[in-house]
Order: C-alpha cells, then structure tokens, then sequence
C-alpha cells in the first residue's frame, strides 16, 4: 500500500534549495530539553512552508526519532479518528515508510477513540504537507498518519497514544497539524470588519488559542475553537497538546507566528490565515 501525492500543488516548490533558502537566517532556540512533540500549520509552502521548516529543524537539533506520530487535521466528512496502518506515502524526496509496529500498538492501545482506514487520508492534504519535511530533515524516520476529529475525544486520543509512547521504548515525536483563524469573505467568517483592526483582533483571536496549546489545557482547545474558528484542526491541536502533557512536558514553546498576510501583503487587510509553530519538550 503506497499513497501517492495528493496535494503536490501545496508543495510544488519542494527542494532542498527551498528549505535551505526558508531557514537561511533561522537559528533553533535554546530548549531545556530535546522536543517529544511539535505543532505545524499544513498551508501551501510559499504561505506556511517555513514555519513548519523552522520546527522541523528546531527537532533535528535536539534528537533524531525514529518515528513521528502525525496528527492531523480533517477537512472532509470521515466516520471516525483514523489511523494510515501500512505502506508508504510518496514525496519528492523519497518515500516515508509506516511504522507498521507502532501503528499496531496504537490500533491495540487506543483502540477505543480511533480506527485503522486508509481510506480516511486518501484526498486530505494536512499531513501529506508535512512528509517532504519528514524525509528532507529525517530521511530513516518513519511515520504513523492519524487523522484527528475536532471533538471531545481528542484530547482523549491524544492522552491515551502519549502514555503509551512513554511507558514504551518507541523513539517517536508527536507532531500535530493546524491552521488558525481564517479570516476574510472567502471564508464567512469577518466579525472585525478589514483594516488595521481587524488585523489586531485576528491576532488576537489566534492568541487564545495558542495559549490553550501552550499551557497544555488540551481539553479546552475544541471548545474555543468551535467558539472563535481560530484552528481547523483543533482535534490535532488537543490531541497533541494531550500527548505532550502525558509524555511529561509543563507547557509548549512557540517557534514563530505569523499569518498568510505578513507573509504576502496586499493592500489594506481584509482576509488571512494564522499559522504557528510550536514544540513542546520532555522533563
């Protein structure tokens, strides 16, 4: 079973040359201790690509693992939380294998909130995004996609795999998908209006939310999501910051924000998506 490239238009500009190019002035901060997970945003490269590079690099800093558990966001209708059980997923620099073995543990482990379908990750896009990263920064490394839904059991998903990976010998790093707020007309969604202020309440809405991460307040973060839309992908966003207290970490560390209009302005602020990366690190 080997899943081919879905979203390549999300990552055309995949190189080596593109990376090196993203973290050209990027220096990985001082951790207390080496990352057990991380969170990514999943929008195309030219807008997301490099603070999602930036926490990929911050990891292979610290550590190499083995494996990294993914969870991701889920942008279509799918029966249940779903986990890619076997095979391979195809990127441009080489394929990513699944690690067949922890996939199974987790089936067996957290069997209750989640389901082994391959089928749930054929047409989204959030982790496939982060596979040209995973083989670029760790070419051995091997993955296990989860797709993650934004409701109340993903803080529970994300207890229940982080537990496991710490009573286990698995060498493996959670890393969680999401964007933030999408602001603008395209989206429905402009309770601030355009301008500068609407840029601010953005920011601010964004802010909430990162804070919930960022204390580990995992069952929390649905809810406020669900509330202010400021996260697509609040069950990858609860489920790791779940995995991350249970696997030992006090709180989370933000790498960058930023949003797709800082990245490309234009003109007066009317629409925009947020991004962040974080990393949360093991006591």
């Amino acid at each position: 079973m080997r899943r081919k490239q879905f979203a390549a238009n999300f990552y055309a500009e995949a190189s080596t040359a593109w990376i090196e190019k993203a973290l050209q002035e990027f220096k990985a901060p001082k951790l207390e201790a080496p990352p057990v997970a991380g969170i990514v945003p999943h929008a195309g490269w030219a807008y997301s690509g490099a603070v999602a590079a930036k926490v990929f690099q911050t990891i292979k800093c610290y550590r190499e693992p083995k494996t990294f558990v993914l969870f991701g966001t889920v942008h279509r209708d799918i029966a249940d939380n779903a986990i890619y059980p076997r095979g391979s997923w195809l990127t441009p620099f080489g394929e990513v294998s699944i690690d067949e073995g922890l996939a199974a543990d987790i089936v067996e482990g957290a069997g209750e909130y989640l389901i082994a379908d391959e089928s749930a990750h054929h047409y989204e896009h959030s982790i496939e995004v982060q596979m040209p990263f995973l083989k670029h920064f760790f070419p051995r490394a091997e993955a296990v996609p989860i797709a993650v839904l934004p409701d109340e059991r993903a803080h529970e998903l994300g207890k229940s795999i982080g537990e496991l990976l710490k009573k286990t010998t698995s060498d493996a790093v959670v890393l969680g998908t999401t964007d933030l707020t999408h602001y603008g007309d395209a989206y429905w969604f402009t309770p601030s209006g355009r301008g500068p202020a609407a840029r601010e309440w953005m920011k601010r809405n964004d802010a909430r939310i990162i804070e919930l991460a960022s204390t580990l307040r995992a069952q929390e973060i649905v809810a406020e999501a669900i509330r202010n839309q400021n996260a697509c992908g609040a069950g990858a966003l609860a489920a790791t910051a779940a995995a991350a207290k249970a696997m030992g970490c006090s709180g989370g560390r933000v790498i960058e924000y930023t949003t797709s209009y800082d990245v490309m302005p234009e003109g007066e602020f009317r629409m925009a998506v947020g991004y962040v990366g974080m990393v949360f690190c093991g006591s």
